[in-house]
């Protein structure tokens, strides 16, 4: 099963089950999916769809932060329950180690001498760890490894 036929069908038991936020929740990133594949004229394959889905994460995650400032606790619960329903379409998350052997990989393959090599490191990291890591935590540890 697809993650976009995953999606649809937690809708209907959302829908079913009377699970308003949830539901909202869902809606949400089917309306987000829905406009990419109209504005690019294609069928989005599950690897579009989870970055979709990870925007969409960044997004709750700096709304929460902002309404958390603001006081509206209210508010950033709201976001925080719609950031754990996208969290469940997303793969699952890699450890710590598997993280740095995948950078010592992606350094050895692209033969990195220094920060100079970022983007050929980030380049081969994107594809392998996108949806499965933060990707601005690998970028702060690539930077680092390369430091030395």
């Amino acid at each position: 099963m697809s993650l976009k036929e995953r999606i649809n069908n937690d809708m209907k038991d959302a829908m079913r089950s009377r699970q308003s936020e949830r539901l909202s929740a869902i809606r949400m990133l089917l309306a987000a999916v829905k406009q990419k594949e109209i504005d690019d004229r294609i069928d989005l394959d599950d690897a579009q769809v989870t970055a979709i889905v990870e925007k969409l994460i960044k997004q709750r995650r700096d709304s929460i932060e902002q309404f958390t400032k603001a006081g509206r606790n209210e508010l950033a619960d709201r976001e925080r329950f719609e950031e754990q329903v996208l969290a469940s379409y997303m793969p699952a998350q890699l450890a710590d180690e598997e993280i740095a052997a995948e950078i010592e990989a992606a350094v050895a393959a692209t033969g990195a001498a220094g920060p100079q090599d970022m983007g050929k490191i980030m380049g081969v990291l994107k594809g392998k760890l996108a949806g499965r890591a933060d990707m601005s935590a690998v970028s702060a540890r690539v930077k680092a490894r390369l430091s030395r």
